[in-house]
């Protein structure tokens, strides 16, 4: 077994917690609470890691990820 290390962004509205993963397009996941986002983008990581693996397919590490805050005036 090998542990992957990827970036997971969380974003709180009305009605939970999304999370997802950029380095894996289209894994994304939602929950009631922050820790049950966590916890299932943490299933669905596992998930879409395991399916590559299993077709053979490259697991991408290391996306450039940028967090940053802009003030915009309008």
């Amino acid at each position: 077994m090998a542990n992957y290390r990827f970036t997971v962004i969380v974003e709180r509205d009305d009605d939970g917690c999304f999370a997802y993963c950029p380095e894996l397009q289209g894994c994304h996941a939602q929950g009631d609470t922050y820790e049950e986002a966590l916890e299932n983008i943490r299933d669905a990581i596992r998930l879409h890691v395991e399916d590559r693996l299993e077709c053979g397919e490259e697991v991408p590490q290391d996306a450039a990820v940028s967090l940053t805050s802009l003030e915009v005036t309008v």
